[in-house]
């Protein structure tokens, strides 16, 4: 038995699953999403999770939120790498705060056990924070807050051809941040985008791109 699989023995079996919508710096729609270079070379960007619903072994995990701030110059999906800090909820316990560096890191395996260690370049730390992540279950409005630290949301797009009661949407995204995916992706705007942590300083205007992707994640991988 080698050393990889003794490790993967030691990790229990875990799936969180929930909502996760970003706000940057791109115009509408964000070419990130569709593998293409961000506008403008260039991309500030915040990721806000929502788990809904997951377990790290006999560990809870639902309720808990995580953010994620993000820079980078270049095309992600072509290897060039990017900057973050990482925001996990001060709310969890210490079993689950445990879980969720784990996860969110790419120790564990599952979709952020590719992500991290292909596009980043950079971990500026990792800190807890009280976060509130709230996204309507008509997916009209989305918002993150850390006081004094992060204040961003986002609502669905639409405009004078679209129908208001459905939203505009996609679906097998080639450059998904959550990875491959079935769901849709539920193209916004932004409404506002500030932070100031990790050395990233940020205020995004109204109008920049924001969108909402369900995310299911597991692990670890076989």
């Amino acid at each position: 038995m080698n050393d990889d699989s003794r490790e993967k023995e030691t990790i229990p079996h875990w799936h969180i699953a929930g909502d996760w919508f970003d706000i940057c710096s791109c115009n509408v729609p964000c070419p990130c999403t569709f593998a293409q270079p961000p506008t403008g070379g260039a991309c500030d960007a915040i990721f806000a999770y929502k788990i809904r619903t997951g377990h790290f072994g006999e560990v809870d995990m639902a309720g808990l939120n995580v953010v994620i701030i993000v820079a980078f110059t270049g095309d992600v999906w072509s290897g060039d790498k990017v900057a973050a800090g990482i925001f996990l909820d001060a709310a969890a316990n210490l079993e689950q705060r445990q879980a969720l560096e784990l996860i969110f890191t790419g120790q564990v395996g599952g979709w952020m056990g590719h992500f991290i260690p292909s596009t980043l370049g950079t971990l500026r730390g990792v800190d807890f924070a009280d976060i509130t992540v709230a996204v309507d279950d008509s997916l009209e409005h989305w918002r993150v807050e850390i006081p004094e630290v992060v204040c961003a949301s986002g609502e669905a797009l639409t405009g004078p051809t679209a129908d208001p009661s459905r939203r505009v949407q996609s679906w097998n995204p080639p450059g998904s941040e959550v990875g491959p995916t079935e769901a849709a992706v539920t193209w916004g705007k932004s409404i506002d985008g500030h932070w100031q942590a990790f050395g990233f300083s940020q205020d995004i205007p109204s109008g920049q791109n924001s969108k909402h992707i369900p995310f299911d994640w597991s692990g670890p991988d076989a």
